[in-house]
């Protein structure tokens, strides 16, 4: 009985830290990667370094975006769903 009090306080830390930490970092890349499957042609989209375009071409791991520069070819990794959440919520 004594060990399992001695070892109580470093579990109760673990977790403590799972939920804080690890579960939230879990959901938040889940959400991220269900952004990436549901984008389509059209869609408003800001990248990860702060490319502002639209979708004008889809792959299956790359996308052709318009910017006013023209067009880019990037990664669907490279797009960011806060960053483009908030520029479609702006506008």
């Amino acid at each position: 009985m004594e060990q399992l009090q001695q070892f109580a306080p470093i579990l109760l830390i673990f977790v403590v830290m799972y939920f804080m930490m690890i579960r939230p970092q879990q959901k938040r890349a889940k959400l991220e990667k269900q952004f990436e499957q549901d984008i389509k042609a059209g869609d408003k989209i800001v990248t990860k370094s702060g490319i502002h375009g639209r979708i004008a071409e889809l792959s299956e791991d790359t996308v052709v975006i318009e910017t006013m520069a023209g067009k880019l070819k990037l990664e669907r990794s490279a797009i960011s769903l806060e960053l483009s959440q908030k520029a479609n919520k702006a506008k």
